[in-house]
C-alpha cells in the first residue's frame, strides 16, 4: 500500500526550505555590506579638516585610508585566507606612508598633530 502524504505536510517542508534559504542569502548580503560607511567616513573627516569643505587635503586622505586600512585588518583578522583583500591592504598602507612622507616633507607641524589625532605611531 502506497502512502500518500498529505498536502499540508509538504507545504510545511517547502516552507522550512524557504525560510532556511531567505536566512542564507540574508547572512551573504550582510557580509556583502561597504566596510567603510558613508557615516564613517564622514566622521573620519570631520575630525581633521582643515576648512568646511575639505576632502581632499593630506590629512583627510590620511584619515580616510586610516579607517579603510583599519576595517580590512579586522576583515583580514577573520578571514586569515583572503590574499587578495591582504593585497589591497598593503597599497592602502602605501598610499597612506606616501602622504605622509609628504606632510612631513612640507609641514612638520601638519604631520605631528595629524599622527595624534589618527593615533598612528611616529
Amino acid at each position: 500500500m502506497d502512502r500518500e502524504t498529505p498536502d499540508s505536510y509538504i507545504g510545511m517542508m517547502v516552507l522550512r526550505a524557504i525560510s532556511v534559504l531567505v536566512d542564507k542569502i540574508r547572512l551573504k548580503v550582510v557580509r556583502l555590506s561597504p566596510m567603510l560607511t558613508k557615516r564613517k567616513k564622514q566622521g573620519a573627516i570631520k575630525r581633521v579638516k582643515r576648512h568646511e569643505k575639505d576632502t581632499g587635503s593630506p590629512e583627510v586622505q590620511i584619515s580616510i585610508l586610516s579607517k579603510r586600512i583599519d576595517e580590512l585588518a579586522k576583515h583580514l583578522k577573520e578571514n586569515n585566507k583572503d590574499k587578495h583583500s591582504r593585497r589591497g591592504l598593503l597599497g592602502l598602507v602605501e598610499k597612506r606612508r606616501a602622504h605622509l612622507k609628504y606632510l612631513k616633507k612640507n609641514d612638520e607641524k601638519r604631520y605631528d598633530a595629524i599622527i595624534k589625532k589618527v593615533g598612528l605611531k611616529k
